[in-house]
């Protein structure tokens, strides 16, 4: 049974936000109902979006998913525009600093339901209190060192945080697919569950989750996740500073790569 919903549910165009009755409220990434592809829209929603679910007392527990059997895939990079714009890379990072606190600050338990790819932003996933995979889900970063720039935006915090830091190293400067398995090994994972299964497993530790008192489960969460918050106010602005330094130079070195091409066009 679904309850009423707030006037923040239908606000955004790529998280759909769905509370039952007890309170379980489901949030899904998505781009036009499918797997979700992160663009400069919805990374500004997503400040907002995160911010109201942590306000509203009425999501009693808070479940992280996406769309599609992915959580997120990849990302429409002409959509940020230039990254080598002071401007531009502005925006990115207030919004990139915004977001991860404010999902640091949801008050209740965080459970991430991983199904598929989460190839961009798990670090959002691992801002959860429980993460449950499904046996085929991967773990990559894409958007950063494999195209040429720096993990500042919180996916080293977290990772290192999670799993160690020689683990986020490694994983962050060779990026490859780490299987569910090896992730539930370094304890980045809670639980894995058979392929199609993590959405329902979460709701049946929401449920669980739900006997505990109100204000037990606001203060559980609120103790666990200090320690983390804490670094990602000490590093995260920090850490987009170096990156969009880093994706100012790849732009730039693009441009001069492309450019005896366009001359040697024009002389032809």
């Amino acid at each position: 049974m679904q309850t009423p919903h707030a006037d923040y549910f239908t606000a955004y165009h790529n998280l759909k936000l769905a509370r039952d009755a007890s309170g379980v409220l489901v949030a899904e990434f998505h781009s036009n109902g499918g797997p979700f592809i992160m663009s400069a829209q919805a990374h500004t929603e997503l400040v907002d979006a995160f911010y109201r679910i942590a306000q509203d007392r009425a999501n009693k527990i808070v479940i992280l998913t996406g769309a599609g059997g992915e959580f997120i895939t990849d990302v429409d990079w002409p959509s940020f525009g230039d990254a080598a714009d002071p401007g531009v890379w502005s925006q990115v990072h207030d919004e990139g600093v915004q977001a991860l606190e404010n999902i640091a600050n949801i008050r209740v338990p965080v459970i991430a339901a991983i199904e598929g790819h989460a190839y961009i932003h798990s670090d959002y996933a691992l801002l959860a209190s429980v993460i449950v995979a499904a046996e085929d889900a991967t773990f990559q970063d894409v958007g950063h060192f494999a195209t040429g720039v720096v993990p500042g935006d919180g996916i080293f915090t977290t990772w290192s945080y999670r799993a160690g830091a020689g683990r986020a190293e490694a994983f962050l400067l060779n990026p490859h697919p780490l299987p569910a398995r090896t992730a539930h090994e370094w304890g980045v994972v809670a639980e894995v569950v058979p392929k199609g299964q993590a959405l329902s497993r979460a709701r049946e530790l929401a449920e669980l989750y739900l006997k505990a008192p109100e204000v037990t489960r606001r203060n559980t969460r609120m103790h666990f996740i200090q320690p983390l918050k804490e670094r990602i106010v000490r590093e995260v602005g920090y850490g987009l500073s170096l990156e969009g330094a880093s994706a100012a130079d790849l732009v730039k070195s693009m441009q001069r790569r492309s450019k005896p091409v366009a001359e040697k066009r024009k002389s032809a």
